[in-house]
């Protein structure tokens, strides 16, 4: 907030409540509609692309419209110290959900490769139901049905995607020191520095996947280790989009001038958010492309 604006809030009313709003109903609708799209996609229903293209977009014009109210809302003074504490909560319950999203692909993969292989290759079911199944992992499933593929390797692109998450973090951390010293500058460049970090791992991690496609024979259809790789990868570098995105509205909100070195919480719950993501991608180098 500017110094007008942190005047207002020392009248901001005990806790705002915002009036009714057709934001709500039009996500839920735009939701709906992208996963009702993406399901005629998949089954090769003619309007399924369409669909999903149309609902993506509503749902976005609807997150642009929704969030640029809550800014509105912040910058008019409208915020008081209850609304500040709602918001950390909310961030802290929406990051936690995400770490049950990923936790149960991370179990997943322990479930698969820890008890589904060795169950399989025990001698009762190689006796009853997969003859000469090797209890090893990765594996081409015990009907042997699924095309022959390798692994990536954690060298060297897995371990460069390492480093950028972690410096970008850094960068991000350090923006925030200079955010509360009030040096708009270095907040700026450091952030900015952070965002370009963050998009090139997406740029190399969809280098990585037209290798794995067309290198490895590493696909969605290889088996348990295919759709567990993608599945943990694919949704990761979708969070890292996600994050990029918030840092990228943050560093707009910073050149304009919208936070203080003490009222920046919209600065926070993204990086909070990006710290989350790395910490994720660190989980997956070791699991997935070391284990």
């Amino acid at each position: 907030m500017t110094t007008g604006q942190m005047a207002l809030a020392t009248k901001a009313p005990y806790y705002y409540v915002p009036p009714h709003s057709v934001y709500p109903i039009r996500g839920s609708m735009s939701m709906l509609a992208t996963l009702f799209g993406a399901a005629l996609w998949v089954n090769d229903y003619t309007v399924g692309p369409y669909l999903c293209i149309a609902g993506i977009i509503c749902l976005l014009l609807t997150l642009y419209g929704w969030f640029g109210d809550a800014i509105h809302e912040s910058e008019g003074g409208l915020n008081s110290k209850r609304i500040d504490v709602s918001y950390r909560w909310s961030m802290t319950w929406f990051i936690f959900s995400e770490v049950m999203f990923f936790g149960a692909f991370f179990g997943a993969l322990w479930y698969t490769r820890e008890v589904s292989t060795p169950w399989l290759s025990t001698l009762d079911s190689q006796t009853l139901l997969w003859p000469g199944f090797a209890g090893t992992w990765p594996n081409l499933g015990p009907a042997g049905i699924i095309a022959p593929f390798k692994t990536v390797s954690p060298f060297w692109l897995p371990t460069i995607n390492t480093a950028l998450l972690l410096s970008s973090a850094a960068a991000v951390t350090i923006a925030h020191h200079a955010l509360r010293k009030a040096n708009r500058s270095r907040t700026l460049f450091w952030l900015g520095l952070g965002i370009l970090l963050g998009f090139t791992f997406v740029a190399c991690q969809a280098y990585e996947y037209h290798e794995a496609y067309t290198e490895l024979n590493l696909r969605f259809t290889s088996g348990a280790f295919g759709a567990l790789f993608f599945m943990l990868t694919g949704f990761h570098g979708f969070h890292v989009i996600i994050g990029a995105t918030m840092l990228s509205v943050i560093w707009r909100r910073l050149l304009r001038g919208d936070f203080t070195a003490d009222h920046h919480f919209g600065f926070e719950g993204a990086a909070w958010y990006w710290h989350f993501v790395d910490v994720v991608w660190l989980g997956l180098y070791v699991f997935v492309y070391w284990l």
